[in-house]
């Protein structure tokens, strides 16, 4: 009978491996074989010496970065502190506040960068005359909300006793913060910048949108390549863009594995 259930259970991760070949380890074949190949088919390191010998495409590239980095810092900024004030039973009892913050990722993504567009626009602020404030208030608009949900979740789980202790004990609010509260939810920190970091780079909707076309990032780069069937070009610079993804994961777990294991060895 245990052989029957072990035989059975080890079937189950079947679907899941059969996801993971198509929809994950193809496609990032196929974008290796055309990063690496040119238009015949045979191998080639054109693609890569076009991206790096043009100073343009560089520059978009290190600009999207620049952005990325400024709207997960303001993410940050903005949403923690409505996290923590959310996550405090005294001003939102019943999560009725958080839904409400929630709420706009139920829009439709074109759909809410259009009215923050439209609103910038009735204040004065467009594309054309503030090209770049407009692209990072959109960036920032679009993904606040994917900051404040990681970070109110870790607010949820703060050990409220060792707050009240520290403040006991005579430890100033600008200490109780700084080595009690932020320690806690360091976790959720980088849960959030994680969710705002990696997209960010590869947005290009929100750019065009809300710059009118005068800002390019590194995703639109990749999607104009595509779009004039510039296969290889694309594909290189989606290799690029996942080696970025792939260094900026491997930063955030190794760095919250080494606040659990001082966390740990604090408790």
């Amino acid at each position: 009978m245990k052989r029957t259930l072990r035989f059975q259970r080890k079937y189950l991760c079947i679907p899941y491996v059969i996801f993971l070949i198509l929809f994950i380890i193809i496609p990032i074949l196929l974008i290796i074989f055309y990063a690496f190949t040119n238009k015949q088919g045979f191998f080639s390191f054109d693609a890569m010496i076009d991206f790096f010998s043009t100073p343009t495409k560089i520059s978009i590239l290190l600009n999207s970065l620049f952005i990325a980095v400024q709207t997960t810092i303001l993410c940050l900024v903005i949403g923690y502190p409505v996290a923590y004030f959310l996550a405090n039973k005294k001003y939102n009892k019943n999560g009725v506040l958080i839904t409400l913050f929630i709420m706009p990722m139920w829009i439709n993504f074109v759909l809410r960068t259009g009215a923050t567009r439209d609103l910038l626009t009735w204040l004065g602020v467009n594309g054309g005359n503030a090209p770049y404030f407009a692209t990072l208030v959109g960036m920032v608009y679009n993904y606040l909300p994917f900051t404040i949900l990681p970070l109110y979740t870790a607010m949820l789980k703060l050990d409220k006793s060792q707050i009240e202790a520290a403040s006991d004990l005579g430890a100033r609010p600008v200490q109780v913060f700084t080595r009690n509260i932020l320690p806690q939810s360091l976790p959720g920190i980088i849960s959030a910048a994680t969710m705002v970091f990696m997209p960010t780079i590869s947005s290009y909707v929100i750019s065009d949108t809300m710059s009118e076309g005068k800002i390019t990032l590194f995703g639109s780069s990749i999607y104009i390549s595509f779009s004039n069937n510039q296969w290889n070009t694309g594909s290189f610079l989606a290799l690029i863009m996942l080696i970025i993804i792939f260094i900026s994961m491997l930063v955030t777990h190794k760095f919250s594995n080494e606040e659990d294991t001082v966390r740990g060895g604090t408790w």
